[in-house]
């Protein structure tokens, strides 16, 4: 870590990672993500049958688990982020960590680094998990190629973007509960509506504009190709990503401002 990481910013760094290690509470949400992968990724490998070229998703109905467990960890990982960010103020944490690192541009960097590092490990571990089993218990039932692994790759960027948004909310609105509260009720209620209305009004195509129409669009590349509502992968990453990047620069232009 010591290589790879700035000297200047290896107190921040340390600082997020103990804060992360040293609660029970993630090493239980990790293990419970892994059930998922194993419990999800089996089940539904068994019980599909063969892969149907015109169906949906188009890696086969056998990784259906696979990609339940993947949004798990990618609500998982917007959730960690909110928590990890806005209990800094929930317990006043945040004046002790800005007096041992007064330059709150690494205090920023650490937050998002870390969170987006964990997420990312753990979205890799349960892909890796959740892919064994539907290899192991579906073999022959789906196809493993470019779109198999597209979306794994999606997976991935979309759990790192989630932990963004996630510290990003519990940076700018200094409240756990509120920041997770704020990103699952967008993506839950928020945006379906929105997406409900845009398709009333007659222009459906706004939607993909949309972050959790993006989400979807990054994960399930090369299913769901006649939908109105999810744009094709490569612009879905890209709209995802600005949106974390926007999140990401309000947060990090909050913290520098307001006092603690």
């Amino acid at each position: 870590m010591i290589e790879i990481i700035p000297a200047e910013l290896l107190p921040a760094v340390n600082s997020e990672i103990r804060k992360v290690t040293t609660l029970r509470r993630y090493q239980l949400l990790a293990a419970a993500l892994v059930v998922v992968a194993i419990v999800a990724g089996s089940g539904f490998a068994l019980m599909s049958g063969n892969a149907d070229p015109k169906g949906q998703p188009a890696t086969g109905a056998a990784t259906i688990g696979l990609y339940l467990a993947m949004a798990a960890t990618i609500v998982a990982a917007g959730v960690f982020g909110a928590l990890g960010a806005g209990e800094e103020y929930r317990y006043r944490t945040m004046p002790a960590t800005v007096l041992f690192t007064p330059n709150r541009d690494r205090i920023a960097i650490a937050k998002f680094a870390v969170a987006a590092g964990f997420a990312v490990a753990t979205a890799a571990l349960v892909e890796v998990i959740g892919a064994g089993c539907t290899l192991g218990f579906g073999r022959g039932k789906f196809d493993i190629g470019l779109k198999f692994f597209a979306a794994l790759g999606g997976g991935l960027v979309a759990a790192l973007c989630w932990a963004v948004l996630g510290t990003a909310l519990g940076l700018l609105l200094r409240s756990a509960a509120g920041a997770a509260a704020a990103l699952l009720g967008w993506f839950i209620v928020i945006e379906p509506l929105i997406w409900l209305i845009t398709n009333t009004l007659g222009i459906p195509g706004f939607a993909t504009l949309l972050p959790g129409s993006a989400t979807v669009s990054t994960v399930v590349v090369g299913s769901f190709a006649k939908s109105h509502f999810l744009a094709p992968a490569p612009a879905a990453v890209v709209v995802l990503v600005l949106w974390t990047s926007a999140l990401g620069v309000a947060a990090w232009w909050y913290l520098r401002r307001r006092e603690v």
